[in-house]
């Protein structure tokens, strides 16, 4: 029986020869994440069950939402963190000053490599496809299953090929491929389906726009994005000390539902409008919408490769009076790359702040909440109605580029407009 990656992935792990579409199995679980927000849920669930973790190296807890915290509410999430992770002894927990958005953290930390199968109480937990792994969201009572038995039960999902041609054009990234895409088929075109990103195209693509575009397969309702492991992925791998690859490959007649074809050298700057990630148009055709903000970050696109992107931008121009430009590395090792490279001298120079790493203004949770009516251009991957603030604001998202630009011009527009 012909297979996809993630058929392949499931299969292994649930211990079958083969699965298809549709067939729920049980599979052993290579890794389980939790944060701030969600753990502490799932730590009250499975303290109800008793007993140790399954594996305490095989369990991630990270908290990024709502730290450094900001109130008595987010310190008391925090504690039940931190005070779980010291009675179980798990390996793996990050705290503030070590720790990073968890999504950007984990695969720059080695805990993920090729051909795992990996849940987290967090939707984007899909990032990690862009490693080749089979890696994605669950709810908190799935996850204190999963740290409990090590196991988790999903319904092997059918596969959508996104076949990939050229190479990008120069300031065009993962973040305009990826909404593109969702742009394409709307937010409920992969409705638990598998992303499966394939052909010569992927070559071109950097590990960074991988992890963007892999991070944003459920904003088109994916269970997961996955890519094809290849040179790039094993040196990522291979520099972060991660284990062995288990590597998988789809087969030449794998069953797509359907193939979806992207020239990636027909892409252009693009921006989603609010208040769906799929209401996306090139950026050229945005027209005159000023803004009040800008957030460069987020396990999207808080990464070295769009810390620089934001810089090439910023360099020698000043932030509009008119407008708040946020900067977010999402981890301590990117914090200090930008420190290393003279980021942080542009960033500051051109008026923006720049935050430690932390989610905060992503799910309107600090360090930029948007007032009434206010308008904020993002590197984020959600903009619902109220995602960053006031119900009335409104956020657009887009690539570190295109924010950056924005942020000098004070409306929306594309580097090459400066």
């Amino acid at each position: 029986m012909s297979m996809t990656m993630t058929q392949k992935i499931l299969a292994r792990a649930a211990g079958l020869e083969t699965v298809e579409a549709g067939q729920l199995v049980m599979a052993k679980l290579d890794l389980v994440l939790g944060n701030d927000i969600t753990a502490p849920v799932a730590i009250r669930e499975f303290e109800k069950l008793g007993g140790r973790v399954f594996d305490r190296r095989k369990i991630a807890l990270v908290p990024d939402h709502f730290t450094p915290n900001k109130d008595i509410k987010s310190a008391v999430q925090a504690k039940a963190l931190r005070d779980f992770a010291v009675r179980q002894e798990i390996e793996h927990y990050f705290e503030v000053g070590r720790m990073g958005i968890e999504h950007a953290l984990l695969p720059e930390q080695g805990l993920v490599t090729a051909g795992d199968c990996v849940i987290g109480a967090d939707s984007h937990t899909c990032t990690y496809g862009a490693l080749g792994a089979f890696s994605t969201g669950v709810g908190s009572t799935d996850m204190a299953a999963g740290m409990a038995t090590g196991q988790c039960w999903f319904r092997v999902p059918e596969a959508i090929g996104v076949h990939l041609t050229g190479a990008l054009p120069a300031h065009v990234s993962g973040k305009d491929l990826i909404l593109t895409l969702i742009g394409r088929i709307g937010v409920d075109g992969a409705r638990y389906c598998s992303l499966e990103f394939f052909g010569e195209g992927v070559g071109a693509l950097t590990m960074d726009d991988r992890f963007t575009v892999a991070n944003m397969a459920v904003e088109a309702g994916a269970k997961n994005g996955i890519f094809p492991v290849d040179a790039a992925t094993r040196a990522y791998l291979a520099a972060a000390d991660a284990r062995a690859p288990a590597e998988v490959s789809a087969d030449a007649d794998a069953p797509y539902r359907e193939i979806v074809e992207i020239r990636l050298d027909a892409l252009t700057p693009t921006v989603a409008f609010p208040h769906l990630p799929s209401n996306a148009r090139p950026v050229r055709e945005a027209g005159e919408v000023p803004i009040d903000q800008v957030v460069i970050g987020s396990c999207t696109n808080g990464r070295l490769s769009d810390m620089r992107a934001a810089a090439e931008v910023l360099r020698g121009r000043r932030v509009h009076p008119r407008v708040r430009c946020i900067v977010i590395p999402a981890t301590q090792a990117v914090w200090m790359a930008c420190v290393r490279e003279g980021l942080m001298d542009v960033f500051v120079q051109a008026g923006a702040a720049v935050s430690t790493p932390t989610c905060g203004p992503c799910l309107g949770g600090h360090m930029g909440i948007l007032a009434p009516g206010e308008r904020c251009v993002a590197t984020t991957n959600r903009n619902f109605v109220g995602r960053m603030g006031d119900p009335t604001s409104e956020v657009y998202l887009a690539s570190p580029a295109v924010a950056a630009a924005s942020a000098v011009a004070g409306r929306i527009v594309g580097p090459d407009s400066l």
